[in-house]
């Protein structure tokens, strides 16, 4: 089996090498963002947590490389093992996968529906780097993401990397979204929002669609929640060369998904790769963004929040601390990711309360146009 190892850091990585390259001292919150993670709502814990150790501590005993230095199917089989881990999660109303897409790219789509009237849809985009990852290991967390909002969740298997090379899974982003919303009475009787959410590669994939859909005067989306998303090609922040961060996700392994995925350095730093770079965050949803302590994409995550915030965009940020990259998907495996689907559903929650109020005092027009 696939080992995870813990190892010391290399002296250089490759870095964004066109444009502008992130500057953590003037982006990050810790030099100058008015956001403090460690202020909003509570602190979860001053180190990493003991389940996660000893989860950390299990898989290196499984071998003695680095998983980058594994090949591919290796890699995509040892990830998907891990989240096999995972319970089955609650039952759905309704569970069906269809597919959409132009001919010469058709990708899947997981529809789970919940019991009880849904709310809304939230159209998730997995982790994986952009190169690993599939429905079978994201359907836990998707079923538990349903249940606990309420609403209909939609699994979007675009099409990975390096068989399918940035901009791929862009635009199978974008066609999920649009599709999403084109059928969006089915989903969710035609006036629940549509959220857009991902995890590590999904959240820079929901970051970007969100700046695509401004760009492109629609599809509306009420809420983007990014789950300690990669913003940045810059691997030279401090959350990227901190020893104790190199675990489930290292600096190593980070820069091999970035060569699997946009192997042209050039043309990383377009904000459709690294939304971080984009000039202009101004008009785009609100936004939750989650990061981890122990995370190498902890300061871009953050910096991504500064942004926001700075360009008047509505954006809460939490950090989980004790917490690794990877958390919120090991589902009943690691206790926190039952606190960070807490703060998604409270999230979500907030934002369908304020929909009613606004229906219930204006008259059913004042939906109209409502995202």
């Amino acid at each position: 089996m696939v080992a995870l190892v813990m190892h010391s850091l290399p002296e250089s990585g490759r870095q964004c090498r066109s444009g502008t390259p992130t500057d953590p001292a003037g982006l990050s919150y810790r030099a100058n963002s008015k956001i403090n993670p460690k202020q909003e709502n509570q602190r979860y814990s001053m180190t990493l947590d003991q389940t996660t150790s000893a989860l950390l501590a299990k898989l290196a005993e499984t071998g003695d490389k680095p998983l980058h230095e594994y090949p591919l199917v290796e890699v995509r089989g040892q990830l998907s093992s891990l989240t096999a881990r995972q319970p089955a999660g609650p039952p759905m109303k309704d569970t069906r996968t269809i597919k959409v897409g132009p001919k010469h790219a058709r990708f899947a789509i997981q529809i789970l529906v919940p019991h009880g009237i849904t709310r809304g849809v939230i159209v998730y985009f997995h982790g994986g780097g952009w190169v690993v990852g599939d429905l079978a290991s994201f359907d836990p967390i998707g079923r538990a993401l349903a249940y606990r909002t309420r609403c209909t969740v939609l699994l979007i298997d675009y099409r990975l990397a390096p068989e399918h090379p940035y901009p791929a899974a862009v635009n199978d982003a974008w066609e999920a979204l649009r599709w999403a919303a084109g059928h969006r009475t089915e989903l969710a009787g035609g006036t629940g929002p549509v959220i857009i959410a991902g995890d590590s590669a999904g959240g820079n994939l929901a970051a970007v669609t969100a700046q695509r859909a401004r760009a492109e005067h629609g599809p509306a989306i009420a809420l983007q929640i990014l789950i300690y998303p990669a913003t940045d090609c810059n691997l030279e922040t401090d959350s990227y060369r901190a020893p104790e961060n190199q675990l489930l996700l290292s600096r190593d392994l980070m820069t091999w998904f970035w060569d699997h995925y946009l192997p042209e350095a050039s043309v990383r730093t377009h904000p459709f790769a690294s939304p971080l770079q984009s000039p202009d965050l101004s008009g785009l949803p609100p936004a939750e963004i989650i990061t981890a302590e122990y995370d190498v994409l902890r300061d871009e995550g953050e910096a991504y929040a500064s942004r926001l915030k700075a360009a008047q965009v509505p954006v809460r940020i939490q950090r989980f601390d004790g917490q690794m990259h990877g958390f919120f998907t090991l589902n009943g495996i690691l206790p926190g990711s039952a606190l960070a689907l807490d703060y998604i559903a409270n999230a979500v929650g907030r934002l369908l309360t304020a929909r009613h109020l606004t229906a219930t005092v204006s008259g059913p027009s004042a939906t109209h146009g409502i995202a």
